[in-house]
């Protein structure tokens, strides 16, 4: 295969991207779940809550892991294969990133130590506070680099400096109060918390169907149900707003996710598509044509126009000169809707479950339990491909309007080094994976043991409680 060195450079990023953004989601959505489940031991001082919530944080302990792993071979790359994009932005992003390593991460793991070892030590209320440090903290993290990215999908709140040619951050509040980046980070938080219940309810699922420890594991399935409601629909509308800033601020990208190359008003959404990838294949063919229904996803209105992708580049090669400002369509096209359909289905599936649980027949119930035990794979797929949308339709832009991605990468890299590290990243990575599925399978599929007696630290900050090693199932 004849490919360059910007093609693989890119290539590898997007492969340590979105692997590593398989554990962001579930790690804050589970991280919230668990700290709702230790504030119900708390309340209730319940045995069996208490059970529960060391199951499940075993579960998210796991994931932290993998996700700091991933995380860590993510950043190299900056540094590594994107030099000149490094430079270009590091008077920019120097703040939010520093927060985040120094604020959040920090906070994070710290607590999380806390949590982990705290059992029978701690006072009982000290300690609960522990694991909701744990979810601020992932939320925190994904907040400021949800951040720096919008910047690169809006810059805001900055000066170019006129001997660097730079821009430099002039004002912190409009980074954080960035349109794309409030509905985008909303949406990301929306997204985690349907994976984390998603992942809850799948793991219950699978025990109420082998019959272990049923009685307990109702009352998770039950918890995540009903935050799966909600959320679910909720995702759904913030998704459907945030297409709409889209449209104001990055039209190429919502153009080319229907692949729509002439100005339309009112414009209709077509559930599939053959062809039309290319300018010389305008004219595809579309199945099940939904009119209005694009005019509404971009814009909010039941008429309202969406510019084409040939006006869209006839006006951008005005503004920044010739060149190609085209996505790739097809990966544009294909992401939109494996998310939004996956997205769409998602609700129906809550619903039921929340039937059947008004029914009292959630336990009982062999189809729901089948379905609901490979739930859990739904947010990776349509996670993955909001990613994509959102990545790929910024292309040719690596910080939308400023930094084209060609100028962006590390000149002196070769094409050989960049292939010998993909390949030590993707090796990695599979090891990685391996590792976290024994894991994962290893901790979620067996039943709860009883704990061995070990005594609770009481409220009273000032008293102490026998220090106990840590229990495990």
């Amino acid at each position: 295969m004849d490919i360059s060195q910007l093609e693989l450079s890119r290539l590898q990023f997007a492969t340590t991207t979105i692997y590593h953004f398989l554990f962001v989601p579930i790690t804050i959505g589970l991280s919230f779940l668990v700290a709702t489940l230790h504030t119900m031991w708390y309340r209730s001082n319940d045995p069996d809550l208490r059970r529960l919530t060391r199951f499940f944080g075993t579960l998210l302990v796991v994931n932290i892991a993998i996700g700091v792993v991933t995380g860590l071979v993510q950043e190299f790359q900056f540094g590594m294969n994107w030099s000149q994009y490094s430079r270009f932005v590091g008077d920019v992003f120097g703040a939010p990133l520093a927060m985040e390593g120094l604020a959040a991460f920090f906070l994070e793991s710290t607590f999380l130590g806390l949590w982990l070892f705290g059992w029978g030590v701690l006072p009982k209320k000290l300690h609960l506070a522990t694991i909701w440090a744990v979810a601020a903290g992932a939320a925190l993290s994904a907040a400021f680099i949800m951040a720096a990215n919008s910047w690169m999908q809006h810059p805001v709140g900055y000066q170019i400096n006129p001997t660097t040619g730079r821009p430099e951050l002039t004002s912190i509040s409009a980074m954080f109060t960035n349109p794309v980046f409030i509905w985008g980070y909303l949406h990301v938080i929306l997204a985690s918390l349907l994976t984390g219940s998603l992942v809850m309810l799948s793991v219950s699922a699978w025990h109420l169907r082998k019959k272990s420890n049923p009685e307990l594991f109702v009352r998770t399935a039950k918890l995540a149900l009903a935050l799966l409601v909600p959320v679910s629909v909720l995702a759904l509308m913030v998704g459907s707003h945030l297409g709409v800033i889209e449209t104001k601020y990055q039209p190429m990208k919502v153009a080319a996710m229907e692949a729509q190359w002439e100005t339309c008003a009112p414009c209709s959404f077509s559930a599939a598509q053959f062809g039309g990838w290319t300018s010389s294949t305008e004219t595809p063919g579309k199945i099940i044509e939904i009119p209005h229904l694009l005019s509404l996803l971009a814009t909010g209105s039941w008429d309202g126009q969406v510019v084409g992708i040939n006006e869209l580049q006839s006006r951008y090669e005005q503004q920044y000169g010739p060149g190609d400002y085209i996505p790739n369509l097809f990966i544009q096209y294909w992401s939109m809707r494996l998310m939004a359909y996956i997205g769409s289905v998602l609700p129906l599936l809550a619903l039921w479950g929340a039937w059947l649980w008004h029914r009292r027949r959630l336990e009982s119930s062999p189809l729901f339990l089948r379905v609901a035990t490979w739930a859990f794979l739904a947010p990776f797929v349509m996670n993955t491909a909001g990613w994509l949308l959102t990545e790929n339709g910024r292309q040719p832009w690596v910080v939308q309007g400023m930094l084209l991605t060609e100028n962006g990468n590390s000149p002196s890299v070769s094409l050989a080094e960049v292939a010998i590290s993909l390949g030590t990243f993707c090796g990695l990575y599979i090891a990685l994976g391996i590792v976290w599925g024994f894991l994962m399978a290893r901790y979620a599929l067996r039943g709860l043991e009883l704990e061995h007696d070990v005594p609770d630290a009481p409220d009273d900050a000032g008293s102490s409680a026998p220090r106990a090693p840590a229990i495990t199932y």
